[in-house]
């Protein structure tokens, strides 16, 4: 049910952390590798040359202006297909509301929303007109449910990728695609960084995480290759939150 032999997925910022420890996921169950990202990522690579499957590396930065077809395409044009995308790439500006510049809004939208949109659209095109149907995960975020402090943008955007899950899923649902997000709860990833190194915040946040611990990105390898595998076929337009149960706090 979780067997992903023969199929191509995508994933965005597969350097580090979550983007990473998915493609890493969904290599160990037969697929071959895309990835996007700002920088080269020889880990990463390395790491999936060594689960015996291709990997294909397109350097972007994906808060500057690109064709979601063009990326489509040099995926496709170099793996034969692409059947899964993961939109994991994602970046955080803090600051004060007051001193919130238009500046960072725009930076994080444009990765955290625009470019996944562009993205999706490209590839639901792809598996639309080759009619094998497809998978589509976008990864979301706690702030997805809540408001947060001094991340205006970020949690704007993190809203706007489970309205925009559940958008797309309507329309595809008719070709075969399914799109869901995953809602990772605090994860020791460069995101969470400065919160890790505030000692009164981190122990605050873990007195709320019933498990006690920061999340790790492997955590989410289950999720991930759920949502990607024929074992979900028939869920859609859903968010999985894998949070430790910092929502039922």
């Amino acid at each position: 049910m979780f067997d992903l032999t023969g199929k191509v997925a995508l994933v965005t910022g597969a350097r580090t952390g979550l983007g990473q420890a998915a493609a890493i996921a969904l290599a160990g169950a037969g697929a071959d590798i895309a990835a996007i990202g700002s920088q080269d990522m020889p880990e990463t690579a390395a790491r999936i040359a060594a689960l015996g499957r291709r990997f294909f590396a397109i350097r972007q930065d994906l808060g500057s202006a690109f064709e979601g077809a063009d990326l489509i395409g040099a995926v496709t044009g170099t793996l034969g297909r692409i059947d899964i995308l993961v939109n994991n790439a994602g970046i955080i500006r803090r600051s004060d509301l007051a001193d919130y510049s238009l500046e960072d809004w725009d930076a994080v939208n444009a990765v955290n929303l625009r470019a996944v949109f562009q993205l999706s659209q490209a590839a639901a095109a792809d598996m639309v007109q080759a009619g094998r149907g497809g998978r589509i995960i976008n990864i979301a975020s706690m702030l997805s449910y809540q408001g947060g402090i001094r991340v205006v943008a970020y949690t704007t955007s993190k809203h706007g990728i489970v309205g925009l899950t559940k958008a797309m899923a309507n329309e595809l649902a008719t070709s075969g695609i399914t799109v869901n997000a995953i809602a990772p709860g605090y994860m020791e990833t460069d995101n969470t960084s400065a919160l890790r190194q505030d000692a009164g915040r981190s122990r605050d946040i873990l007195a709320r995480i019933p498990m006690g611990r920061w999340g790790v990105p492997d955590d989410l390898a289950t999720a991930i290759l759920f949502l990607a595998s024929p074992a979900s076929g028939y869920v859609t337009a859903t968010t999985i939150p894998v949070d430790g149960g910092w929502l039922s706090r």
